[in-house]
């Protein structure tokens, strides 16, 4: 396929975001949160491993230690006995409590509402944040690519070869769409590459934005 050119990929966006709006119109965070303490804890819960184990664990660690004071003092092993059925639960213990440690320490048991500050506590990176200042903040400062969005945006190739970090695909992502469709893209996009866009077995025929998608194209 000959190069595509800027405005010709940045209208290709358009119309993905179109589609996206249009399939999934009340796109929301699948993870189970009653605020911005309890939804830090399950985005950092949720690196590797799927939103429904998640879900799994949450209720009986929220019921036990629901907030920074709770679970700064709470013993490790007792947190890794709650979340032991997903993976890395020994170092996602360390960081809830240490995450716990540091917002009672430094930010007064509150959880801060701006990038620099988030990406400081222990387990928590760009996309965590993104997700928090969204959902419980609704700041939109970024885009929060996991693994879903991630794997989308080089299919669809809304990011280059050479973007080969979450970090790197989501500035390819902020240059590409508007500010203003920032906001929905994870959520539609997790939606999207659990239902249609699987990473094994994608269902193309089904796919709304088949003819847009370069992946399928000769």
């Amino acid at each position: 396929m000959p190069r595509e050119s800027k405005a010709s990929k940045q209208n290709r966006a358009l119309v993905v975001a179109r589609r996206m709006n249009e399939r999934y119109p009340q796109a929301e965070c699948a993870l189970s949160f009653h605020n911005a303490f309890t939804l830090v804890i399950a985005v950092l819960l949720s690196a590797q491993t799927t939103d429904v184990a998640v879900n799994k664990v949450t209720p009986e660690l929220f019921s036990r230690w629901p907030d920074p004071q709770a679970m700064a003092q709470a013993d490790l092993k007792d947190i890794e006995q709650v979340i032991r059925i997903i993976g890395f639960y020994h170092v996602k213990a360390k960081n809830c409590v240490a995450c716990a440690q540091m917002l009672l320490a430094e930010f007064g048991g509150e959880v801060p509402a701006t990038m620099e500050e988030l990406t400081r506590l222990p387990g928590v990176g760009r996309k965590t944040a993104n997700i928090v200042l969204n959902n419980a903040f609704g700041i939109v400062e970024g885009i929060a690519v996991d693994t879903h969005v991630f794997r989308i945006a080089h299919k669809l190739g809304f990011s280059s070869k050479t973007s080969d970090t979450p970090s790197k695909t989501e500035r390819d992502l902020l240059a590409l769409f508007p500010r203003e469709l920032w906001g929905p893209i994870n959520h539609q996009w997790v939606l999207f590459g659990r239902e249609v866009c699987i990473a094994r077995r994608p269902r193309c025929l089904e796919c709304p934005i088949n003819d847009l998608c370069p992946s399928n194209q000769v």
